[in-house]
Parts: C-alpha cells; sequence; structure tokens
C-alpha cells in the first residue's frame, strides 16, 4: 500500500509539473523571486531591442544597403515578420508595445506634440498610459525578472508612469519625443522646456556630451555585469534614438557611404523593393506608387545633389552605429554565457520619417539659431539634418506613405524574432502581425499567462494581441484569424486589417480622405484598389471599423486638422505661454498702470477745462 501510495503521488507530482501554464491557478503562475523553482529559473532571457523612424527595408536583412550585420545575424538565426505593423509614431507604439492593449484604450491616442487641442485630456486622449493598463514588465518582474530599461521612454513622466512604477528595478530614460544625439541638455525642437532625463525615477544627472546609441548601451551592459551574478532570468529594453531627427551620427560611420547615394532616392527605391523581393519579403516585381512629395533627381543642381547625398550617408551611419551597439550588446551575452539563452527582439516603433523642420519659417527660424546645417557639419556636433520626405520615401520601400500616415510606409516595420527555441532559422513569416502581439509573446516566453482585464483585484484593460509563439515555432501559419478584424487611427488616418485585406483612408496632405481597399500581401506597395471589385466586402471593412472606433472612443479630427502646424500651436501652448506667463502679466501689468495713468490724466484736462 505504501509502495502504491507513493506511486499514485509521483504520477500525481508528475502531471501538475507537465501542465500548460495557462491550466495552473492563478497563484501558481506569477511567484516572487524567492520562490523560483529550479524549471522557473531556465526560463529566457529577453532582449527587446527598439529602434526609431527605420523604414521598412533599413535592416539588410530586410533588402536595405546599410550595413546592420548583427541584425542580419538574428535574422539569420531566427524569423522576420515582413508584415507587422505598429502605429505611425512614437508615442502609440511604446504604449502599445509595453502593454498590448490598444492605444486609444491605454490612453495614448495620439502623440502629445500632435494631438488637437481639442482632443487633449479626453478618455483615450492623455498622451501618457493611463491608470487602467498593465505593462508586460510589471508582470514579467512579479514573475522574478530582473528588468532594465534604457533610451527614449515616451509614455509619460508622471511619477506614476516612469520605469519604476511600470515594471523596471532600473532605468535610465529620455522622458518625451527626443533630444540631440551628441548633447544631453540640447533639445532636437522647441516643443518641452528642457531635456527631460530620468534615472531609476528621479531626475538624472547626465554628462554633457555623449553618443545616445553608445550612452544607452553603456548604461544598459552596466546594468547587465552589476547584476550578473544573479540567477534570475533578465528583460532588458534598449530603445534607441536613432534615426530620429536631429540625423547625426559617427564620422567614421557616416564616410562609409560616401558616394554610394548618387543615383539618388528613386534609383534606391528600385533597388531595395529588387532585394527584399530576392529575400522572400515582398512579391517580385511588387508594383509601388511614386509619391507627389518625392522629387525627381535629375532636375536637382548637381550642389543640391551633392547635399541630398550626405543627408541619406548621414542616415546610413547613424543605423550602422546602431547596429554596432546591438553586436556590443551580442557580445557581452556571448562572454557571460547567457546569450544562449535569450530571446531577441528588434522592431521600428513607426516608419521613416518624412518631416523637415526647416520647412516651416517657426522652425526654420529656431533651428537657425541653435544648429549649424552646411554641407562640411551635417551629422557632427552642433549640426542638424534629416532626410525629408524623398528619401525617407526611399527607405520605406517598396511601401507607400511614411511615419505619420497609415499607408504601409508608415506603420509597416521590420520585425526580428531571434533565439526562441525550434524557429527555423532565416525563415520569413508573410501574414499580418501587430505590435500587440509582442506583450502577450513575451510573457509566454516566460510561462506567464497574458493579462485578461485583472490585475491585484483591480480592473484593468485586457491585452488583445496574440502570442506569436505559434507561428514561431511552426503550430500555426497565421497569428489572428482570417476572419478577425484590427482596427486602427492616428490623427485621422484610418485603417482596419482582416486577413491579407487592409482598408485604408489618408487625410491630406498625403491622402484624399476616401476610403480604400488593398490586398497588403500580393500589393503591399498598395497600387491597386479593390473596392469596386469586392462591394460587399469592401462595405462590411467600413461596418467594422465604424464599430473599432465606437467601441474604442476614436475621435473625429478638427476641420482643417494638419499635423505639422498642430506641432507649432502646441509648442506655443505648452511651452511658450507657461514660459512667458510671469513676462506676460507682468507686461499687461504695466500697460494697464499707464493705461488708467493716461486716462485719468486725460480725463483731469477736461475737467480743468471745463471749470470757468
Amino acid at each position: 500500500m505504501k509502495w502504491m501510495n507513493l506511486w499514485c503521488c509521483s504520477l500525481a507530482w508528475l502531471a501538475w509539473m507537465t501542465l500548460p501554464v495557462h491550466a495552473l491557478p492563478a497563484a501558481a503562475q506569477v511567484k516572487p523571486a524567492s520562490a523560483l523553482s529550479p524549471t522557473a529559473a531556465k526560463r529566457p532571457n529577453i532582449v527587446l531591442l527598439l529602434a526609431d523612424d527605420w523604414g521598412f527595408s533599413d535592416v539588410g536583412a530586410f533588402g536595405g544597403e546599410i550595413a546592420t550585420p548583427h541584425l542580419d545575424a538574428l535574422a539569420a538565426r531566427g524569423m522576420r515578420f515582413s508584415n507587422f505593423h505598429v502605429s505611425a509614431s512614437c508615442s502609440p507604439t511604446r504604449a502599445m508595445l509595453l502593454t498590448g492593449v490598444d492605444n486609444h484604450l491605454n490612453g495614448v491616442g495620439n502623440m502629445r506634440e500632435t494631438m488637437p487641442r481639442a482632443h487633449t485630456g479626453r478618455p483615450g486622449y492623455l498622451a501618457v498610459l493611463n491608470e487602467r493598463v498593465v505593462t508586460f514588465s510589471t508582470l514579467l518582474q512579479a514573475s522574478g525578472y530582473r528588468t532594465y530599461v534604457t533610451g527614449k521612454w515616451h509614455v509619460g513622466k508622471e511619477p506614476h508612469n516612469l520605469p519604476p512604477q511600470r515594471g523596471f528595478d532600473r532605468s535610465l530614460v529620455q522622458g518625451d519625443s527626443g533630444s540631440d544625439n551628441w548633447e544631453t541638455a540640447r533639445r532636437y525642437l522647441d516643443l518641452t522646456d528642457k531635456v527631460h532625463w530620468y534615472e531609476d525615477g528621479r531626475e538624472a544627472q547626465m554628462p554633457t556630451d555623449y553618443y545616445s546609441s553608445t550612452y544607452f548601451m553603456d548604461k544598459m551592459l552596466g546594468y547587465l555585469r552589476q547584476d550578473q551574478a544573479k540567477p534570475q532570468p533578465f528583460l532588458a529594453y534598449v530603445a534607441f534614438q536613432a534615426n530620429h531627427i536631429p540625423l547625426q551620427a559617427p564620422p567614421a560611420f557616416i564616410d562609409k557611404y560616401r558616394g554610394r547615394y548618387k543615383d539618388g532616392w528613386s534609383a534606391l527605391r528600385r533597388e531595395r523593393r529588387d532585394r527584399a523581393a530576392a529575400l522572400g519579403l515582398v512579391p517580385a516585381g511588387t508594383p509601388m506608387v511614386e509619391m507627389a512629395s518625392t522629387r525627381h533627381w535629375a532636375s536637382l543642381s548637381a550642389e543640391e545633389r551633392q547635399y541630398e547625398e550626405r543627408r541619406m550617408e548621414v542616415y546610413a551611419g547613424m543605423a550602422e552605429a546602431m547596429d554596432h551597439e546591438v553586436g556590443r550588446l551580442v557580445a557581452h551575452l556571448k562572454q557571460s554565457g547567457h546569450y544562449d539563452n535569450t530571446v531577441f527582439v528588434f522592431l521600428s516603433d513607426n516608419g521613416a520619417e518624412a518631416s523637415d523642420p526647416y520647412a516651416k519659417l517657426s522652425g526654420r527660424l529656431w533651428l537657425d539659431w541653435q544648429y549649424k546645417r552646411d554641407l562640411a557639419s551635417l551629422g557632427a556636433k552642433g549640426a542638424y539634418t534629416v532626410i525629408g520626405p524623398s528619401w525617407a520615401s526611399a527607405v520605406a520601400s517598396p511601401l507607400s506613405t511614411y511615419k505619420f500616415y497609415s499607408g504601409e510606409g508608415g506603420i509597416r516595420v521590420p520585425l526580428i524574432v531571434a533565439g526562441v527555441p525550434g524557429v527555423q532559422p532565416g525563415a520569413v513569416h508573410p501574414r499580418f502581425a501587430h505590435v500587440n502581439d509582442l506583450a502577450p509573446t513575451l510573457l509566454e516566453l516566460a510561462g506567464l499567462p497574458p493579462q485578461t482585464g485583472s490585475h491585484q483585484g483591480q480592473s484593468v484593460e485586457p491585452m488583445t494581441g496574440r502570442s506569436l509563439l505559434p507561428v514561431l515555432t511552426g503550430r500555426a501559419d497565421r497569428v489572428h484569424a482570417p476572419e478577425a478584424a484590427i482596427g486602427y487611427e492616428l490623427s485621422g488616418n484610418e485603417a482596419l486589417f482582416q486577413g491579407d485585406l487592409k482598408l485604408l483612408r489618408n487625410i491630406a496632405p498625403v491622402g484624399d480622405g476616401q476610403w480604400r481597399l488593398y490586398d497588403i500581401v500580393r500589393d503591399p506597395g498598395e497600387t491597386r484598389d479593390l473596392a469596386a471589385d469586392m462591394p460587399q466586402v469592401f462595405a462590411a471593412m467600413q461596418k467594422a471599423y465604424a464599430d473599432y472606433a465606437q467601441r474604442h472612443g476614436v475621435l473625429p479630427m478638427p476641420e482643417g486638422y494638419d499635423p505639422i502646424r498642430q506641432v507649432e500651436i502646441n509648442a506655443f501652448f505648452n511651452v511658450y505661454v507657461p514660459r512667458y506667463r510671469t513676462a506676460f502679466w507682468l507686461t499687461m501689468g504695466v500697460l494697464v498702470l499707464v493705461g488708467a495713468w493716461l486716462w485719468r490724466r486725460r480725463r483731469l484736462r477736461r475737467v480743468s477745462r471745463a471749470v470757468p
């Protein structure tokens, strides 16, 4: 009988240990670090690498000519997602990445800098994470992970939104949309009162000079080395500013590309399209639209072409410099013995940036006061450049549009996942996937269930993404069911994804406000509108989008909204009015006093004249 009891207990223990995570009681799913079992201690480390404003084909493994050997090595080891989507601007993507919740439900329905003032503060339009969402880092931390973040944060500077309150043990972050890459205190535009830096939730003491990509990696490597004796797995989230404006990079990286772009942006767009097709990322001969904002290379003077070439050389150098820092992290993990048990995720927060602040008088006046822009200085400390819409269209090749717009060039970005056991090396997944899918993926890698609407006894917004692991390991051929409808909106530019189809509407100046329908697997360049061929599907998807907008509290844009103009308006009210409020009221007070004195003096004169 004793042997029978022992045998039964052993079977019960074995059955318990082999249950899938979602079948375990909630109390058994998330353990504090002190209660970690030997099995839990073997959970993978997670490295999350977020680039800023990279076009779809910037990475060599996605068809680009820029040298990105370390990212290419991850792609060769793992899987590339060629139909992966984010938001078309920084903070909404970062908010969804952290929470797995649609940006209109997590509080970041728009970026603060481009948000209409009529929307500001409305539900879903806080421009920061609300208190109804839980980050995947919070859940990892609660389960025993060591958690670190360095780089650009951009989801809120309130105490409850800084990294320590969002699940990070150690952090060094820049709080807003960006800053200079050579000088820590220099703003890239007059959009904030100063550059806001935080380390572990407190205002950081920063060096005067640095290079952003190198510094962010230095801090991350410092955190990892300091804690490398600890047995718990780690999350390392490095959010680079490369390639956010201003484009800046060490000269050794820039000069490698001298002469590479002499044939211009249209030639580069075709070259990248053909290489992406050869790599199996887009169909061969994918047709492309030519944006109205793309200038004719042959119409430029020799001096203009030389200047434009250099701008793209700086862009390429900045991207390669970032890849170099990725290589430093990989080398450290190999040296420390963590590489083989680390999952790497790389993505960009949106498509390429086409905006040129010099195109507006207000931007040009401020930038010419703060920065140089002569040819010899581009990329260096104290110099400022952008690639502009023509190069932005090229680096998005073969896609249409760019950052801020809902064409594929604005919201389809490279995604690489490497280090997951069972992944076929070098594989490409061509079906739709979304940034909301990453949080549940990372949680499943850690043996944790997705957050489904409750956290510590409080009701919260549930994660809506789906784990990528079934696709990564070959157990499924789609992340989302063909009938699943996934909506999207940013600044009035809208989309709905369903299977291989995409419903799309862009507002001016890039679009005309009309709905269109595309098959983005066979036609990723969005060149053939299928609305007339599929009228019932077209109508049904418009209804599905309307349902999405209503459920998520999407607000209509004010008449005449223009994102660049809105940046100027918000800068005036958010920066200039607070900055000069005291001087304004003092001036007004003096004017009132002077006016009252003059009025009284004039009145006394009239009275004196009236007396006989």
